[in-house]
């Protein structure tokens, strides 16, 4: 039970300032019949005449329902004048914190007075890690540069780190971390792990080998976080060797330690070595959870050793995990499988989302797949962003053009989903593979809100190869070797439109091209 307040009850003491009697009786005569509506929730001592006393009962209410009472009778003080005291504002943030609660942390985020934001770097760092956690980085940044004292410890740094990191926003919890050294900040055995996750995120060797220095010098070296933390760096930026090495510096071996090295070798294809260290896991008695073996699953190198992981599965009872049917279902789909793959979809006790986006994405060249698609809005799990990702791709492959326009158009005007790049792509695949390469090309000129990337224009580029048409590939040639100046792959593919219409010159000068270039 996550304890709202410290004690059984509090008092939010009301300010002290002179009142006439009449004032005064006014005031209790509100506050009894306020106390006549909110019996349940709150109880106010007959010895005081303005304190307000919170008390409320857990066999009778949840913990967000308790934390929402306080909130509201916390706006009702507030909006009758009562002084508030800073240390009610640091308790109820903290178990906004505990409960995952931005809602009520954003109703306490108004009441907050701002010259207190700005003087208590307690309550400010508390809000903003609250606005972090829930990935609400604009809010969190905002408080993070109005704090005043801020660089007196490394909390409020480690929040906004930690944030960014867990949106994927790598270079922005990089960035946070070397301004954080640029100030004089300095780090504690919680921003390391923070900022190593970003560099193995971005396969930074380098400036994870920087922090990996910093860590050694500041003392860190034997922290089992940090050392944890430094296994997964080096196994993700593909230095497996010296991840092996940290590995076995770590003295208490942990669940974590087992599954960065697991999944770095698995990652990497070294089969052996995978088995291997999966076996001393066993024997050492390690537990691996479901977003362990799923991370696991989604690096399988080989159906052999994916098989052999399924059965270890299904012999410990865990098959029926949501996560980890659904890698099963991604796994044994990426290899053709897709017998296995309907079977596991077709037995599961539930489904969420990514259930149906597997088994959507395992049909991406089966006509079944519509089926499958219409079955999913029968069920309560609603289509999302990969879920059109994936049908799109399907009809684009199967030259089902028609259901692919009804699909986009089902997909903003029913679900209120906004096109992004990868959908935009879809369609100019979808037109292209068709032949209706006009229609691709305008797609990309006329309907698009932002400017196309590599993946757009690439699409363009493949459907122009496919059907010889030279002009418009032409044009997706020249934007492709700007934004991706060092693809090979744009040129070659420029090259075989020009050698399918006969024009060997412009062969012969792409690649005059492609040598000026280095490639």
């Amino acid at each position: 039970m996550v304890t709202i307040f410290q004690t059984s009850s509090m008092t939010l003491y009301a300010s002290r300032s002179r009142k006439s009697r009449k004032q005064k009786q006014l005031e209790r005569r509100h506050e009894r019949e306020h106390l006549s509506r909110n019996r349940n929730t709150l109880s106010f001592p007959s010895s005081s005449p303005t304190p307000l006393l919170i008390n409320y009962k857990p066999q009778t209410l949840t913990k967000l329902q308790a934390l929402d009472n306080v909130v509201k009778d916390l706006e009702y003080s507030i909006g009758k004048g009562i002084k508030i005291d800073t240390q009610i504002f640091s308790s109820l943030l903290e178990t906004c914190y505990q409960l995952n609660a931005i809602d009520h942390g954003i109703r306490i985020h108004h009441l907050t007075p701002t010259n207190l934001l700005r003087k208590n770097p307690g309550i400010a760092s508390k809000l903003l890690r609250l606005y972090a956690s829930c990935g609400l980085m604009d809010e969190a940044h905002k408080l993070f540069d109005e704090m005043a004292k801020r660089n007196e410890s490394a909390f409020a740094w480690n929040s906004v780190i930690a944030g960014y990191a867990e949106l994927g926003l790598y270079e922005d919890a990089i960035a946070l971390y070397f301004q954080m050294e640029e100030e004089g900040v300095e780090p504690d055995q919680f921003t390391f792990p923070r900022v190593l996750k970003a560099c193995g995120g971005l396969g930074l060797i380098q400036v994870g080998e920087a922090v990996h220095r910093d860590l050694v010098r500041l003392g860190f070296a034997s922290n089992g976080y940090a050392l944890n933390a430094l296994v997964d760096m080096y196994a993700k930026c593909g230095d497996i060797v010296k991840a092996r090495r940290i590995f076995d510096k770590i003295p208490c071996k942990v669940s974590v330690s087992w599954n960065s090295m697991l999944t770095g070798y698995i990652r990497h294809g070294l089969r052996v070595e995978a088995l291997q260290t999966f076996r001393m896991m066993l024997q050492d008695g390690i537990e691996l959870d479901s977003v362990a073996i799923s991370s696991i699953l989604a690096n399988v190198s080989s159906p052999q050793l994916g098989f052999q992981i399924h059965g270890w599965i299904v012999r410990r009872g865990m098959e029926w995990d949501l996560s980890i049917t659904n890698s099963l279902i991604l796994m044994y789909s990426s290899y053709g499988k897709l017998d296995r793959a309907r079977w596991l979809f077709e037995h599961m006790p539930e489904r969420d989302v990514v259930s149906w986006n597997s088994i959507i994405s395992a049909h991406c060249r089966d006509p079944e797949v519509l089926s499958y698609f219409e079955r999913m809005e029968k069920d309560v799990a609603l289509p999302d962003n990969i879920t059109f990702v994936s049908i799109l791709s399907a009809c684009a492959h199967l030259g089902l053009v028609k259901d692919g326009e009804k699909l986009f158009a089902l997909m903003r005007k029913k679900y209120r989903i906004e096109p992004i790049m990868e959908h935009y792509a879809c369609m100019v695949n979808l037109y292209g593979r068709a032949g209706l390469i006009s229609e691709a090309y305008a797609i990309i000129t006329d309907k698009m809100e932002f400017d196309a990337g590599p993946t757009v224009w690439g699409a363009l580029l493949y459907a122009c190869y496919l059907h010889t048409n030279v002009d418009i590939a032409e044009i997706a040639a020249q934007t492709l070797f700007e934004l991706e100046p060092d693809n090979e792959h744009n040129f070659e593919l420029l090259m075989k439109i020009y050698g399918d219409a006969g024009r060997l010159e412009d062969v012969e000068r792409v690649k005059t091209m492609m040598i000026d270039r280095g490639l």
